[in-house]
């Protein structure tokens, strides 16, 4: 958290309201605020957002990653003040993000269609489960809804097995990414135009754009992906492989990297089989492969696999948890875990903003608000000019 070239963030001077809860919003407002904008958050008087309570452990601190560089403001947007409020911040913000059901807005009268007309280059962020048209608009939707309509649940896991979870809220993040991105864009436009728009970001299709070519190679081929555990099918050797104190990632798919593979396993002459000497070969004895290199790893430790895998330049690393990262000096060097001071928990180590910018880095500038409405009276002078809501 200390100053530096650009300490002010690439979107500086870009000011936002944020109205959600819980992730896909947020997330939106948080990477806006690692970039720079200053990022207003109305939060329900009293309760806030449910997110203040969410993680694990003895000391939930999720509020304190999703919510830094961000203003607490308590607005009751179900009150006719608070309604006024809300659109009194509008009217001199250039984002306003949201992921409230679609007509929400609407019925707590701030369709985006008035926000506009009284402030023409505002850009709204909309953030939904199934998008702002459409038969399904209506349905309330979560990240796993998403995952699930887009087709992401259903290609996790082993094939043996219901589907799995991902293990982070990925629906919610990807919509709130593309939500985020949608925004920029909508500035540059702006920069030319003078007008704002608004980005409509729904959770499955987020999903869907990162499905890669599964739908084109069901239309070309009928081809249906199925679940497949930790391997892609015909792509090998890419697995996890078991040593004698733990695992580890190998991806030695391509032919000349499988020779370096060979080599460091003292067996050469397998990039020379005519079984295993190219890319069809390798796939179509995907097993057996996985089989054959998975007798040589357990007899190594992590350590003596990942020395050998560094030699040979095979793209190989350790199944990291946070313990690890944080004790990781690559992470150590590339600032990409940062520490926080935070006035009820202490120091709090969390992930750094990303990407990184030579010239105009962002960073955390500021703990996440601690209070429900702890910044209302500051905000509402700065932008308003009065000290009440």
């Amino acid at each position: 958290m200390t100053g530096q070239k650009g300490d002010a963030g690439p979107l500086a001077g870009i000011r936002v309201v944020e109205m959600g809860q819980l992730i896909a919003g947020p997330f939106c407002g948080q990477l806006l605020g690692d970039m720079g904008a200053e990022v207003v958050k109305l939060e329900p008087p009293e309760t806030g957002d449910p997110m203040r309570h969410w993680g694990q452990g003895d000391k939930p601190s999720w509020w304190r990653v999703i919510a830094r560089n961000k203003y607490s403001v308590a607005v009751d947007l179900r009150s006719a003040e608070g309604q006024q409020t809300a659109r009194d911040l509008i009217a001199r913000a250039d984002i306003l993000i949201e992921n409230f059901r679609p007509g929400t807005l609407e019925k707590w009268n701030l369709d985006p269609a008035a926000l506009r007309a009284a402030n023409p280059g505002l850009i709204v962020v909309r953030v939904s489960g199934y998008g702002q048209s459409g038969p399904y608009a209506s349905r309330a939707g979560f990240g796993g809804i998403g995952e699930a309509m887009g087709g992401w649940r259903g290609i996790v896991g082993h094939p043996d097995r219901p589907p799995a979870r991902m293990g982070v809220s990925i629906g919610d993040t990807l919509a709130a990414t593309y939500g985020c991105m949608g925004a920029l864009a909508a500035l540059h436009h702006r920069e030319r135009t003078g007008q704002g728009q608004i980005v409509d970001s729904a959770l499955y299709e987020a999903v869907l754009q990162v499905m890669e070519s599964t739908v084109a190679d069901y239309s070309a081929s009928g081809v249906k992906r199925q679940r497949t555990g930790s391997v892609l099918p015909a792509i090998a050797p890419s697995n996890v492989y078991p040593c004698r104190d733990g695992e580890y990632l190998i991806g030695a798919n391509q032919d000349g990297v499988f020779a370096r593979l060979a080599e460091a396993m003292g067996r050469p002459e397998l990039a020379r089989d005519e079984r295993y000497a190219t890319h069809l070969a390798r796939g179509a004895r995907q097993e057996e492969l996985d089989a054959l290199i998975g007798e040589w790893t357990r007899t190594l430790t992590v350590n003596e696999l990942e020395a050998k895998m560094i030699a040979a330049g095979v793209p190989a690393g350790r199944i990291y948890d946070a313990e690890d990262m944080m004790a990781d000096p690559h992470f150590a060097a590339r600032e990409a875990l940062v520490t926080v001071e935070d006035a009820e928990l202490g120091q709090i180590t969390m992930q750094g903003v990303f990407p990184k910018l030579s010239d105009t880095p962002g960073r955390v500038r500021r703990p996440a608000p601690l209070t429900v409405g702890q910044d209302s009276a500051e905000v509402l002078e700065r932008w308003l000019g009065r000290k009440s809501a």
